[in-house]
């Protein structure tokens, strides 16, 4: 039967629970705290539409000529609001009127970020690192184009050690002036186009891992680095306007702080002081910002949340730095479910009633700052393209629930896009249905709306979005209640996921697979399974992660215990490479790790029949010949109380 229950009354009933969905739902899957569901490669792609999938879509302008620091930047109004002090800021601005002012915004995604660690060479700063990762040289005409689309707010992402500095070959961490000069031209055609601006320190060869470093002195060096690089941004920007933004870093600060990629030593850091650093790390950024004096005592700062995950950054162990000025703005990430959003060769479908359902509890969760004062940016978002160029199934549906919370709960946000979306070189969106998306989204169109009529539209094409999204795709998922309790395996692996995260959804499923989930009634030997020989290749190549889950374990049955009794991979026996053990991250779902490798420890809350000696969150290896071939697996496990 067709639910029509109003979203407006969801909203409220489902906006409270705080993202106990979220912290497992993406490719990363861990026990503790989980990277962001970003992928580990940073250059996030979406493959190239050719001409014949592409529309005649227009939306270049007519390009406006620049300078190199034009002068009525230092003079300019927030989209008309033209009450400034002494011409240059206007210190009547909250955090949250400013979100509202940048609203709907895009990346210049794989360009000023671009960078080869292994070969620097930085006297061909446009040649070579804009065009690294497939991207265009940026033209003004470009940005004009992505305004007429309708984003008012463009994020430049910055490879700034890597790109514009002697750090690999010399240890001279001071930027060069012909790439400053580079990222201020297209910060210039972007002010010209009368967007906001905001610029980062973006991935950056993952330097930033020295700050996990085991040397005392390595991580010194890693904050004196990071003060000087943005004593040195902040200088040479200061004298714009409110229409430029600075963001501390990417998503660098959380797990990629005890990244080895650049530093060998590095992974010294435990959760806990991965939090304490990370916080300690936005508390410098915006002390040395503000000490560079002139606009900048007074910029509007972005502080970049844990990993940029939701749920880690509403832990209580991150907290936002002291500022003077009262001028910050929070930035996390949004790409859940990530088996939907980014796998390149996904067949995951999205868009049943629970799907918008998530959606709104992770979102809403962020409504922790705005109730402090801060605003919100989703600085990247967005379901990426297929390998193949092809939009995804429901991509507008995503997008449009996606902008219509966000008009809901006051947040600017910035569509992930690398040529995908905005194809720079034809000057167009993609597609007629995904321009639409857009294209009434900007600050002009909606400029005769009231705030209480943004909103009030939003609500309505929530309430249309929920009423027409189907209960499941599948006929044969089984329902778990809040008083039952059903037990599968998560699964990411070899281009194929299905239901990974705490929270049961037999609809994340790649195409093909045929899962058994069984419903637990008490106390008992249980069996479950996955069966790949019905997807695409017929097998699952490869394992990323994977745990036997309970759902409503720790709510019906606390305290239980699971031990692993056989794992039969294609019907044979499978060795355990380490110990397992019980534990939950939400506190709902019970689960044991099959392998986490993103666990360094074992968290609190774990137990074990035997007691906890050499547990290990990764009981297979997924290196070993077993998961090259892998068209069957079954777990079977004994579920019962921890005596």
């Amino acid at each position: 039967m067709k639910k029509t229950k109003s979203f407006l009354t969801l909203l409220f009933s489902l906006g409270m629970v705080i993202s106990c969905l979220t912290g497992c739902a993406g490719e990363k899957e861990a026990s503790s705290i989980p990277e962001t569901t970003i992928s580990t490669t940073e250059v996030k792609t979406e493959a190239t539409v050719s001409e014949e999938t592409t529309t005649e879509i227009s939306t270049s302008s007519e390009t406006v000529a620049t300078e190199v620091i034009p002068e009525k930047y230092l003079h300019q109004s927030a989209n008309g609001i033209e009450t400034w002090d002494n011409g240059y800021m206007r210190s009547d601005l909250t955090s949250l009127e400013l979100v509202k002012l940048m609203g709907n915004g895009t990346n210049l995604g794989n360009t000023m970020e671009a960078c080869n660690t292994n070969e620097i060479n930085v006297s061909t700063v446009t040649s070579i690192y804009e065009t690294m990762w497939g991207q265009p040289v940026t033209t003004q005409e470009m940005i004009n184009g992505m305004k007429a689309a309708g984003f008012d707010t463009i994020r430049i992402p910055v490879s700034w050690m890597m790109n514009g500095s002697d750090l690999r070959t010399t240890g001279d961490y001071t930027l060069r002036e012909e790439y400053l000069n580079r990222v201020e031209e297209i910060i210039n055609y972007a002010l010209n186009a009368d967007m906001y601006v905001i610029i980062n320190d973006h991935w950056d060869g993952n330097w930033l891992g020295m700050f996990g470093s085991k040397t005392e002195e390595t991580r010194e060096l890693a904050m004196t680095m990071y003060v000087s690089m943005w004593t040195q941004i902040a200088e040479r920007y200061k004298e714009y306007s409110d229409y430029l933004i600075f963001e501390g870093a990417n998503e660098e600060l959380g797990n990629s702080l005890n990244d080895r990629r650049y530093c060998s030593d590095s992974g010294a850091l435990s959760e806990d002081e991965l939090y304490e650093v990370a916080n300690q790390i936005n508390q410098a950024f915006v002390d040395t910002v503000r000490a560079t004096g002139g606009n900048n005592a007074q910029r509007f700062l972005l502080i970049p949340g844990i990993n940029t995950n939701i749920a880690n950054t509403c832990d209580d162990r991150f907290t936002m730095p002291k500022d003077e000025a009262n001028r910050l703005l929070v930035s996390v990430h949004f790409y859940d479910p990530w088996s939907y959003c980014g796998d390149g060769t996904s067949t995951v479908k999205w868009g049943t009633k629970k799907d918008l359902e998530t959606m709104n509890n992770t979102l809403s969760a962020m409504t922790k700052f705005t109730e402090q004062g801060y605003g919100v940016v989703i600085g990247e978002y967005g379901v990426l393209q297929n390998e193949d160029g092809s939009l995804r199934e429901n991509i507008t549906t995503y997008h449009t629930f996606f902008l219509d919370l966000c008009d809901i709960y006051g947040y600017a946000s910035c569509l992930w896009d690398c040529s995908g979306f905005y194809k720079r070189s034809q000057l167009k969106m993609v597609s007629n249905d995904f321009a639409t998306v857009y294209a009434d989204r900007n600050y002009i169109a909606e400029a005769t709306l009231t705030a209480e009529e943004i909103k009030a539209n939003a609500v309505a094409s929530l309430n249309d979005l929920y009423n027409a999204a189907p209960d499941s795709f599948r006929e044969d998922a089984i329902v778990v209640e809040p008083d039952s309790s059903l037990a599968w395996i998560m699964w990411n692996g070899g281009g194929l996921t299905y239901s990974v995260g705490d929270t049961y959804n037999p609809d994340d499923m790649s195409a093909g697979i045929v899962p058994t989930d069984v419903l637990v009634t008490g106390e008992g030997t249980y069996t479950v399974s996955l069966d790949f020989t019905g997807t695409s290749q017929g097998l699952s190549n490869g394992l990323t992660f994977s745990a036997l889950a309970i759902a409503n374990g720790e709510i019906l049955y606390p305290g239980y215990c699971i031990s692993i009794k056989e794992i039969l991979i294609n019907g044979e026996p499978y060795k355990l490479t380490g110990r397992p053990y019980t534990t939950s991250d939400d506190g709902i779902c019970t689960r044991v790790n099959l392998y986490n490798g993103w666990v360094a420890s074992l968290p609190e809350e774990a137990r074990n029949p035997g007691g906890l000696m050499y547990c290990s969150p990764c009981i297979v290896d997924p290196l070993g010949d077993e998961f090259t071939d892998v068209q069957t697996i079954s777990v079977t496990f004994y579920y019962g109380p921890n005596k």
